[in-house]
């Protein structure tokens, strides 16, 4: 009986914060749940699509897929500093709108010029919408701190939580699609963000009381002098170049030992189903041990480990069910990695942004690490190309994150961010 009550307990700790969050917090957590869905319906499967369908050469399919992120990523400075400016509700509806017309567009594309420009538009959606909604979460849960409600991290990983339970939504939709064909699959996804603008467009308030909008100059100098802020940035970005291996070196993985990337939608919803039922009593558990810090170097030693899990098995060059245990392993350590590593990030960015500009540093620190994706993304691609022996990428791979750890700030006192 205590064993069941243990059990029960950090579920019913989960529905308590959620029942006291205000009902704009609860729309935006239910929003990064829906973005995924829409999302991951279609992104598990593109680098197949491109590759196979339309004959791309590997470097090609890297460099796409790192454009991808770093159109997403790469301009979430920019979302961000429209957010700050204009408010939340215009720059995420605009999002929308820009979501559905690249996801129908890549569905229709064939020539790689109309693939670069869906990817792009799609890539450019989301820095629209997700600095906007990230930015709001973080002060809201800042907030919510300072009121004594429970510590930042929590509100967070609440986000973290709803997004990966999209992504593992997402994945077992596109499977069920891709049978008929990818572009089904697309046009599925941009059926997600249709609800998504309707919702929104009735739900989302004009204006959130204590968001002051500020003009748009004055804010990048500092923000590029804050040597501690760009730090973080550097090393969040190794973080994302690792996490979007799942869309490019572990496909490569799966079909090499199973003979087919069906095992993938499973693999992406193992990683998943991990964030969702385990990420809430991860950060309390680290919120009463350690430090933002010594989070993110756990999480990022974490993810090492999984590529090098898979570096030590591929020699061996293992088939079937047994050659799907080291990029399962690899899942499992990369999303603990991920656990540790996100919340605390995110958590970590009011403390160094200046006043009234959270929006615009979330988004930099998105933007600098989406620039590290593309460069890396491309760079991997060449690796898998090159003919060297097949465990050096993953090896590769696993040297970067202990190599962000040196980047990583030390911790201190800042002004809080408005």
């Amino acid at each position: 009986m205590t064993a069941h009550r243990s059990a029960l307990a950090p579920r019913r700790r989960a529905r308590s914060t959620w029942s006291r969050l205000n009902p704009l917090l609860r729309l935006l957590i239910l929003t990064q749940l829906a973005f995924n869905v829409g999302f991951f319906a279609v992104l598990p499967f593109l680098s197949e699509h491109l590759g196979t369908a339309l004959g791309m050469a590997g470097w090609t399919v890297g460099f796409l897929l790192g454009l991808r992120t770093f159109s997403q990523q790469g301009l979430f400075v920019v979302g961000g500093a429209l957010a700050d400016r204009y408010g939340v509700r215009p720059v995420v509806l605009t999002g929308c709108v820009l979501r559905i017309a690249g996801f129908v567009w890549l569905g229709y594309a064939h020539d790689t010029w109309q693939v670069v420009a869906a990817v792009v538009l799609i890539g450019f959606a989301a820095a629209l919408f997700s600095p906007a909604v990230e930015s709001e979460v973080a002060r809201q849960a800042v907030v919510w701190e300072e009121a004594g409600g429970g510590s930042r991290t929590g509100v967070l990983a609440l986000l973290t939580v709803a997004g990966q339970a999209g992504a593992f939504v997402g994945p077992l939709l596109g499977a069920l699609l891709l049978s008929v064909d990818f572009r089904t699959v697309c046009l599925a996804g941009a059926a997600v963000f249709v609800l998504v603008l309707a919702g929104h467009a009735w739900l989302l308030p004009q204006h959130i009381p204590g968001r002051a909008r500020v003009t748009a100059r004055g804010g990048l100098g500092p923000l590029l002098r804050n040597g501690r802020f760009l730090a973080l940035c550097a090393a969040y970005g190794a973080y994302l170049l690792a996490y979007n291996q799942l869309y490019l070196i572990l496909p490569h993985e799966v079909e090499r030992a199973a003979g087919s990337q069906t095992p993938l939608a499973w693999l992406f919803a193992l990683s998943s189903l991990l964030v969702v039922t385990a990420q809430l009593p991860v950060t309390r558990w680290v919120a009463d041990r350690l430090d933002l810090r010594r989070s993110m170097t756990g999480g990022l030693l974490l993810i090492s480990a999984g590529f090098a899990v898979v570096a030590l098995a591929r020699p061996a060059a293992w088939t079937g069910t047994a050659g799907l245990l080291p990029a399962a392993g690899f899942v499992v350590l990369l999303t603990l990695g991920q656990m540790l590593v996100a919340p605390a990030a995110r958590a970590w960015v009011p403390d160094l942004a200046a006043e009234g500009r959270l929006g615009l540093y979330t988004g930099a620190m998105s933007s600098v690490s989406g620039l590290i994706v593309l460069v890396g993304s491309a760079a991997t691609g060449t690796l898998l190309d090159t003919g060297l022996p097949p465990a050096v990428p993953w090896l590769v791979l696993a040297a970067i994150p202990v190599l962000a750890l040196v980047l990583l700030p030390h911790r201190k006192a800042a002004p809080r961010a408005g």
